[in-house]
């Protein structure tokens, strides 16, 4: 899938879709600013069409009183099904984050429960795009339905500053830390290479957890994963450890913001979508929201399962 066809799916969906058009024309006119953070650069969005996505309930009674809109017989009519990989769906995301964004639902409706290594495929698939992965407690809006999505992975500044400083003569796993920059939050790096060692490195994904905050115990679902194909031709995948959803400035009274951090806001597109928060949001206030749901130190449990 090259751009080209890429393009092509995203222009063939807008004609007979004309929310999803309207959503994606509304990118145009998107604010945007850059926030520096020591090494990382975040890019602040206001994007009011992803209220419902940032605001979602996901507690088990509310989700299983609404039908899921990610399965197939619950999907407006308008909403066309590309070829894909066998068992996925290839979908438009009708409420974008990003010019190109896509949803990868699963064909079964099963929970999302393991980080499928069906995205290495995926990613070798659409070279152009990078492949990412919500856990069920870490920004999935529909955790009833296996899923992952796609954007272009020139996109994502966490992508540009793992590539330059996890270099290709260093396959495997890597921690962030190694990397010695100044950075909100720390994560993990694998590059991965097509031997038996890659397949071997490949499989431990599968074994990434972050935090639960209501136990102190490793939890699968606090994770948000990456797949993509670098400029060299090899697999990489980062994993990015959560130990909370949402942060405290999400619940709060009197200092409150409506961010809901799921992947794309910690590979650095943070989503506001309302204009107050966005007008008035702080470098600190952005370093408080990265602490408060991701790791400034890799807890051992975290790291254990990629022996580092």
């Amino acid at each position: 899938m090259d751009t080209e066809l890429i393009n092509t799916v995203i222009e063939t969906q807008l004609a007979v879709w004309p929310e999803a058009k309207r959503n994606f024309d509304n990118l145009m006119h998107t604010k945007r600013k850059a926030v520096s953070l020591g090494d990382f650069s975040a890019q602040l969005q206001l994007n009011p069409a992803r209220v419902r996505s940032t605001g979602a309930a996901i507690d088990k009674k509310s989700i299983g009183s609404r039908p899921c809109f990610l399965c197939e017989s619950n999907r407006p009519k308008e909403q066309l099904v590309f070829p894909w990989l066998e068992g996925w769906q290839f979908l438009v995301n009708p409420y974008p984050i990003l010019p190109v964004h896509f949803t990868i639902p699963s064909s079964l409706h099963i929970p999302q429960c393991g980080i499928p290594l069906e995205m290495a495929s995926m990613a070798e698939m659409a070279p152009d795009l990078v492949i990412f992965y919500n856990g069920a407690k870490s920004g999935a809006s529909a955790p009833d339905h296996l899923h992952c999505q796609a954007v272009l992975k020139s996109e994502l500044p966490i992508l540009t500053l793992t590539e330059r400083y996890h270099t290709s003569d260093k396959p495997g796993w890597r921690s962030s830390e190694s990397f010695d920059l100044d950075l909100p939050f720390q994560f993990i790096s694998a590059i991965i290479t097509p031997d038996a060692e890659g397949m071997t490195n490949l499989s431990k994904v599968q074994n990434a957890v972050g935090i639960n905050p209501d136990n102190g115990m490793p939890d699968k679902d606090f994770v948000n994963v990456f797949f993509w194909i670098d400029g060299s031709g090899f697999l990489r995948i980062i994993i990015i450890p959560r130990k909370a959803h949402r942060p405290s400035h999400y619940f709060s009274s009197t200092n409150n913001y409506m961010i809901s951090p799921g992947a794309l806001d910690m590979a650095g597109i943070l989503v506001m979508p309302r204009e107050e928060d966005y007008e008035r949001i702080t470098e600190n206030v952005v370093r408080e929201i990265y602490n408060e749901t991701a790791f400034s130190t890799l807890p051992e449990a975290v790291k254990a399962p990629f022996n580092l």
